[in-house]
């Protein structure tokens, strides 16, 4: 079983900058995707940035030019880098991650973090 460690997150002002962390644990697991999705009030869970083997790097069109996303410099971490934050950034940003349980098990499995607010005021 994996397990997720959210970072980051708070309370800024628009046009600021915050990071966050996402780094997964367990034992022999293999990493096929990972990223944030967020959920603002009232609204749809939405992708945010994605780091996916199979096809690459994935962003909200509202996210693009402003967000990246990298891997860390510890195994099986995400950095989410975000830059001009707006208002309408801010919501409850989760990680999630889909993965092989081991090199035995062909059937990927979904983990998703407990979440961290991000709050962005004009």
């Amino acid at each position: 079983q994996v397990q997720l460690a959210e970072s980051g997150g708070g309370s800024v002002q628009a046009g600021d900058s915050l990071t966050l962390t996402c780094a997964a644990s367990g034992s022999g697991f293999k990493i096929i995707a990972m990223g944030w999705y967020r959920q603002a009030p009232g609204k749809q869970r939405e992708l945010v940035a994605s780091l996916d083997i199979r096809d690459g790097r994935n962003f909200a069109d509202s996210v693009k030019g402003r967000f990246t996303i990298t891997r860390g410099d510890a195994e099986d971490t995400v950095v989410l880098q975000m830059n001009n934050l707006k208002p309408e950034d801010t919501a409850v940003y989760v990680c999630a991650t889909e993965y092989l349980p081991s090199v035995d098990n062909p059937s990927p499995k979904e983990y998703w973090g407990k979440g961290t607010l991000v709050t962005v005021s004009s």
